[in-house]
């Protein structure tokens, strides 16, 4: 196919590099080269940036592909919303408070509540923890037993990725109704697995520092706007503004160092050189690019599972849930979120119900996800049972994640490899953190951090802070 040739970057003396993919990790990585003066060309596939944190239109809707939060402790995706100007547009809540409804219940449905109080590690949950409604007394005082359990485990102790996290909570007296009320409602949604299929090393991590580490860890943030306001239109415009060269519906064939120690990054049409390339694309697509010898075992990669999300879209003709959010028990709804205002809708409400962990479901046709759903809703939400539905469809991501499986850490490679001069980037690579919105932009920051230290570049002193992306 043909391509036609990039057009000349803005002229800037010192050094070069190339950075493959336009996800968070890579958009990071831009910026953060940008800012110590490397001069930057940024290629990307799709026809935008953003990676699978994106947006379209249907309509007059403009939808998100899938439901995606933050929290108060993902402290270098909060700098990535700042260093592009859009924190303003997805504010964080002052203080978590999440809606848990049970619709299995002999007495019908029931709200509780999942909160916190202004006050230090561990008493900020314990009011919360006393007066949920969905665990028996006793089953409450084994979880805070198993909490403080849980914030002794060593985060750094290999031995913990060999383990699964459901197996520990079994041995610290968990019952299947806490693991299904508390640890797998908080687990599924940002590990992307049950607790049985998850890393204790990974669970650990997210329970210790979102739950047990700051009183306010845990508040939950998320885009006001649609996801493409601000992983397309404003990170395109930060990457402008720093003099990155951006080049969309462009897609690397090839890597290949040159007899000077630069690398020539192929695309269609074309050859690029550059003093330093980041990969910041899924662990298959880095594999295929990887050069010989770039890394040990590079098949590892290939080892690193992936998991599903399957996102559920309802267009009601009619207000029927007040809150901007809530999680569900007893149900196969997992989150709901309001995405009237951020969509454009005028009239009625448009509902997205995230579904984290979906193997079953993924390729489910519409129509029974439909027969699936509804009725679903409806016990979840009485308002939607004289309401109309006005549209019904579903967003699929098959690979939405690398799955956080016992044993996942071994395989997951660092920033820096054994070819001088190339850097990986991706929620996938070595950050400590689950595949999230944060772990992409940890990595990002990695990659930068190692190319400027080896392009003798001083490190910007607005980046993200070095030891936090450790």
């Amino acid at each position: 196919m043909s391509h036609a040739p990039l057009p000349d970057a803005p002229q800037r003396a010192g050094r070069t590099a190339v950075v493959v993919g336009g996800g968070l990790a890579g958009v990071t990585a831009a910026l953060a080269l940008a800012d110590a003066g490397v001069r930057v060309t940024l290629l990307e596939g799709r026809p935008r940036l953003g990676g699978l944190a994106f947006s379209f239109q249907r309509g007059e809707l403009t939808v998100d592909n899938g439901q995606h939060v933050y929290l108060r402790c993902c402290t270098a995706y909060r700098w990535f919303l700042d260093r592009i100007e859009g924190s303003a547009l997805a504010p964080l809540q002052p203080r978590l408070d999440v809606p848990v409804v049970d619709v299995d219940r002999p007495e019908g449905r029931r709200l509780g509540r999942l909160r916190r109080d202004p006050l230090p590690v561990p008493l900020h949950l314990g009011r919360g923890l006393a007066t949920y409604p969905h665990l028996s007394l006793a089953e409450r005082a084994r979880v805070g037993r198993a909490a403080l359990a849980l914030k002794a485990l060593d985060l750094t102790d290999p031995a913990l990725d060999t383990q699964d996290f459901g197996s520990w909570l079994t041995a610290h007296g968990q019952s299947a109704r806490a693991v299904e009320a508390l640890w797998d409602l908080v687990g599924v949604a940002t590990l992307n697995a049950v607790a049985g299929d998850s890393s204790l090393a990974l669970a650990a991590m997210v329970f210790k520092t979102g739950l047990l580490s700051d009183p306010g860890a845990a508040d939950i943030g998320w885009a006001h706007v649609p996801l493409g306001d601000l992983h397309d239109r404003l990170a395109r415009k930060a990457l402008d503004s720093a003099g990155v060269r951006t080049e969309t519906r462009t897609r690397v064939t090839s890597l290949s160092r040159t007899d000077n120690g630069c690398w020539n990054v192929q695309v269609p049409g074309e050859t690029l050189t550059a003093d330093a390339v980041v990969l910041a694309v899924p662990q298959r697509e880095t594999y295929d690019l990887l050069p010989a010898g770039a890394l040990d075992a590079p098949e590892r990669l290939l080892d690193i599972g992936t998991a599903p999300i399957l996102n559920v879209h309802v267009v009601y003709d009619r207000p029927v849930l007040r809150a901007p959010f809530l999680a569900a028990l007893g149900t196969p709804v997992q989150w709901v979120f309001d995405r009237t205002a951020a969509s454009g809708l005028r009239e009625g409400q448009y509902l997205a119900v995230s579904q984290s962990a979906a193997q079953d479901e993924i390729d489910l046709p519409v129509a029974d996800l439909r027969a699936r759903y509804l009725p679903e809703l409806r016990k979840l939400l009485p308002g939607t049972r004289d309401a109309e539905v006005r549209d019904f469809f579903v967003t699929r991501e098959r690979t939405a994640t690398f799955a956080p499986t016992p044993g996942v850490g071994r395989l997951r490679p660092g920033a820096r490899t054994q070819a001088p001069g190339l850097y990986l980037a991706g929620a996938w690579t070595a950050t400590g953190w689950p595949a999230t919105m944060e772990s992409a932009v940890r990595s990002g920051v990695s990659a930068a951090d190692a190319a400027l230290s080896a392009l003798g570049r001083p490190r910007p002193t607005r980046l993200f802070a070095v030891e936090e992306a450790a």
